[in-house]
């Protein structure tokens, strides 16, 4: 599969902020969402801190997270962009399949997209994902702005919960009726 060196952190504060809420989420019985580990074959280990330094994917993950929301089975994945385009390429035909499939199951799949260079969170829809993801299959972009994002999907805070998503899947939801 794939190499892994340190960039395998990339997202790590947006996934700790994410874990965090989580928690919050279970706490608090609203939810239980749970990180799913990417598997991982350690090839080269630093001896004196003991930290993986090169390793090789066992097989291709599906999404970040996975759980249920007042039992309703939700995926997604949590992507950071630095930019103000988001190439597709960061996510991979065998998640947006995984996503398809398990909203065919009667579930909910979405990313959690962080715009890092502006501080703000918002959920996009799998509906949303499947028609960029469309336009570049059909030989459009490969990649989508952040103006095509619509704003009304921007994740809040409140009070503990730093990543408060659930209303968005609220509002997904209230949209499929």
């Amino acid at each position: 599969m794939g190499t892994w060196k340190t960039r395998g952190l990339r997202g790590s504060t947006l996934e700790e902020l994410i874990n965090r809420s989580n928690e919050g989420y279970r706490e608090k019985g609203l939810a239980l969402i749970q990180k799913i580990p990417t598997p991982i074959t350690p090839i080269s280990i630093e001896k004196e801190s003991r930290h993986i330094t090169l390793a090789y994917f066992d097989q291709k993950s599906t999404v970040d997270y996975i759980g249920a929301v007042q039992g309703i089975p939700i995926c997604f994945d949590a992507k950071e962009c630095g930019a103000n385009t988001f190439p597709l390429q960061n996510i991979h035909a065998h998640q947006v399949t995984f996503m398809e499939e398990f909203e065919r199951q009667g579930g909910i799949a979405f990313i959690i997209l962080s715009y890092t260079h502006k501080n703000e969170l918002y959920y996009l829809p799998f509906a949303h994902l499947k028609e960029y993801w469309k336009r570049m299959e059909d030989g459009g972009r490969k990649s989508f702005t952040y103006d095509e994002v619509d704003k009304s999907w921007k994740i809040g805070s409140c009070r503990d919960i730093l990543v408060h998503y659930l209303e968005m899947i609220q509002k997904d939801l209230t949209g499929r009726d």
